[in-house]
């Protein structure tokens, strides 16, 4: 009979407060859960920026896809002192994100667009009307597909500029990686796991995921894939590895 799920390594960082999704299920379910991020994002520096010979300033628009290519984007441009003139347009995949520009410029002197956390909407209800815009696109180097593809669907003249990049933690002090469920959220999660721990066999150990292309990632690596989120009865994750828990350890699990 298998044992009990008690143990459950995150791989992401520790909430900042109580109301986490995360503790309120280890608290309703009486089981440890410990967060660790597996991956983490490094700027590219000036020098390997100006080897790929983009000019800032020959672009009129910049398009941001979320806060870090914002903060990469603004870092970039002080590394190379540029002076990002006024009439730079932004245009960002959601509200939020387009709040966020405030902590590098004076939102109410811009010309912001944002779009409703879609980057599909954001193309074909702002970019298109601004198609004579030269838009620069901040990206890490390990991005999604569908953003050059739509762009490039629509005839939006652009640039990509891979500003950072997503690497692997070092987790070599996690001696006791002896957890009943692992927790991913993205391929690069994967990855890591297995330059952390190449000798990793998977065993009694459930693989819990969000989102397809993590999914995919799990299944490539030789994984079994054990709870996958979002679903019709699972649209979040802790609520995917709950309803897994429950079943598992009332259908024969021991102590």
């Amino acid at each position: 009979m298998a044992l009990k799920i008690k143990k459950i390594l995150v791989s992401q960082p520790k909430p900042e407060n109580d109301k986490s999704p995360y503790l309120e299920m280890a608290e309703r379910t009486n089981i440890k859960i410990d967060f660790r991020p597996f991956i983490k994002v490094e700027g590219v520096c000036a020098k390997e920026f100006r080897q790929r010979r983009i000019d800032i300033l020959e672009h009129t628009a910049v398009i941001f896809t979320s806060r870090t290519a914002i903060d990469h984007f603004f870092r970039m441009t002080e590394e190379l002192r540029v002076a990002v003139p006024v009439s730079m347009k932004y245009f960002c995949i959601s509200e939020s994100v387009a709040l966020y520009l405030q902590k590098y410029i004076v939102y109410r002197k811009r010309k912001i667009f944002f779009g409703k956390n879609n980057f599909k909407d954001l193309v074909e209800l702002e970019i298109i009307r601004h198609s004579s815009e030269r838009f620069l696109v901040p990206l890490s180097d390990i991005h999604k597909q569908e953003i050059p593809r739509i762009l490039d669907k629509n005839k939006v003249k652009y640039t990509k500029a891979i500003l950072y990049r997503t690497v692997s933690n070092d987790l070599s002090d996690l001696k006791d990686f002896n957890y009943d469920i692992l927790v991913f959220y993205s391929p690069s999660g994967i990855k890591s796991l297995f330059q952390n721990f190449p000798d990793f066999v998977q065993n009694n150990t459930k693989i819990a995921c969000f989102g397809p292309h993590t999914a995919r990632a799990v299944k490539k690596a030789g994984l079994r894939l054990d709870i996958e989120a979002p679903s019709a009865k699972a649209p979040s994750m802790t609520m995917a590895i709950e309803n897994f828990i429950k079943e598992y350890n009332k259908n024969g699990a021991v102590k």
